[in-house]
């Protein structure tokens, strides 16, 4: 690629996954339009502005997810567009409002800019495996998920998945609208992630981290369906530099149980000292199964073992001024 075909606009660029996704893409050589609620924030840019090459060839600009129209601008010039901006929130007074319709309007806001920019020749978008999982299918450790696999938006609303729901809504809106306006769309679906914080402030996943430190698991399940986030960035740069790459990603190192990690944590951490704190003690633990690396690998995603980005992320809080053990 010539210097005219490395810019690419990433949505949501303050982002846990977005700002690994921008280090990684400064370090290729790419000149990234990102875009942030608030360019005036020092906590939502400084991180941005400090990385090697953002100087020369990193540009902020303020956007909002329900404005449309607000990318046209933006994206105008690029060849890749990667949207990783929808709200994490695991526990809601109003689901709609707060996730469902800023998950779908905001993916559709950024579609339609996109269609109208021809120099734009492929879209990445960072959904996740939560709109891969829940359905009526049962998971059990003989099961093997793959990306032909779809969450059912009933199904998460049924059982008050909100924000399961969410993003399996904004999925699907993003296949249909890319289809009708010949998209070129491939969708990541990666489990929760792990390892180092680039951004100064907590994340729906740091958050969740910091409970496991006392022995608390404030995330809807008992299964967590775990990968590093520097994976993840680097798979996005992949899905966008590789032709041939189409369709949906999974991405999932290990699927693990609560406890599996409150006792790694406790090796790692021995003077944590953790036992197992939840509302649902008493329910049992959902089963393990597998989810296929196959076409994952096939981006080149060697998958870091999920020890180690436990303890990424457990180091990063604490030189954060998070957590003090």
């Amino acid at each position: 690629m010539n210097a005219t075909e490395k810019v690419v606009c990433v949505i949501g660029a303050s982002g846990y996954v977005a700002s690994w996704l921008i280090k990684l893409l400064l370090n290729h050589g790419y000149t990234v339009r990102a875009t942030v609620r608030d360019p005036n924030n020092p906590k939502k840019t400084e991180h941005l502005v400090s990385l090697d090459g953002a100087k020369e060839r990193l540009h902020l600009f303020k956007a909002d997810l329900l404005e449309e129209g607000c990318f046209d601008s933006i994206v105008d010039g690029c060849q890749g567009v990667f949207h990783t901006a929808s709200p994490v929130i695991f526990s809601s007074t109003d689901p709609q409002a707060e996730l469902i319709d800023p998950a779908i309007k905001g993916t559709l806001d950024v579609l339609i800019s996109c269609a109208k920019i021809p120099t734009i020749r492929r879209v990445v978008l960072t959904a996740s495996i939560v709109s891969v999982l829940y359905n009526e299918n049962p998971l059990t450790p003989d099961v093997v998920v793959d990306e032909t696999w779809f969450s059912d938006s009933s199904f998460c609303v049924k059982n008050k998945h909100w924000y399961m729901a969410s993003k399996t809504l904004a999925e699907e809106a993003a296949w249909k609208f890319a289809k009708e306006n010949g998209i070129d769309l491939v969708v990541l679906n990666p489990g929760f992630m792990f390892g180092p914080l680039l951004q100064p402030t907590l994340n729906g996943t740091s958050e969740v981290v910091l409970g496991f430190t006392k022995g608390e698991n404030t995330f809807p399940s008992s299964t967590y369906w775990l990968v590093d986030v520097r994976d993840v960035a680097y798979a996005h740069i992949q899905a966008f530099e590789i032709p041939s790459a189409s369709g949906r990603y999974c991405l999932v190192k290990k699927v693990v149980q609560f406890p599996e990690i409150l006792k790694t944590l406790n090796q790692l951490y021995p003077t944590l000292g953790l036992q197992a704190k939840s509302e649902d003690e008493d329910k049992p633990l959902e089963p393990v199964f597998k989810v296929s690396q196959e076409k994952a690998k096939s981006l080149g995603v060697g998958f870091i073992p999920w020890d180690v980005g436990l303890r990424d992320i457990i180091e990063s809080l604490k030189e954060k001024g998070f957590l003090s053990i």
